[in-house]
């Protein structure tokens, strides 16, 4: 495979993982403001962040009031994203 194709493809898996990792940021901050989520934007963003952050809250409940499982995902999503930049850095 040509040096050029893993490159391109290094480069948009990482672009998803930081878009994704954007998007949770916002989704997370929107919980500030309840209403927000009932917005057609807040849908589509619990849409896109509700499986990814549900998987973690079933291993992660809520301390009290305050749910550490984005903060978990989020840090996974920056685990998996230094994996792949190192899995690509031994292939090229």
């Amino acid at each position: 495979m040509s040096d050029n194709i893993l490159v391109l493809l290094h480069n948009g898996i990482a672009s998803v993982i930081q878009i994704y990792s954007v998007l949770l940021i916002i989704y997370i901050l929107m919980s500030w403001v309840p209403a927000s989520r009932e917005t057609k934007f807040g849908k589509i963003l619990e849409k896109i962040a509700e499986p990814y952050l549900g998987f973690f809250r079933k291993f992660i409940p809520p301390l009290g009031m305050i749910d550490i499982s984005p903060i978990v995902g989020i840090f996974a999503l920056s685990l998996i994203s230094n994996g792949v930049t190192a899995i690509f850095n031994l292939i090229l």
